[in-house]
């Protein structure tokens, strides 16, 4: 009766990749094609540090795990 699913536990490294790449996707070409007058320190934060922080977040929950 009670039988354990066992998920794949890089499954919420996949969502997340594909989120940051659409993310990133997308802001780089409202920035890049379409005019952002915001300046290149913040764009070069939105399209590498913060991507970077989030994959390391996601890399301190997964080694935390058993």
């Amino acid at each position: 009766m009670n039988q354990l699913v066992r998920r794949n536990r890089l499954m919420p490294w996949y969502i997340g990749i594909v989120v940051i790449l659409a993310a990133i996707t997308y802001v780089g070409y409202q920035m890049f094609y379409v005019g952002c007058p915001a300046p290149t320190f913040v764009e070069l934060a939105v399209l590498t540090v913060i991507p970077v922080v989030y994959l390391s977040l996601m890399y301190l929950t997964f080694i935390s795990q058993e």
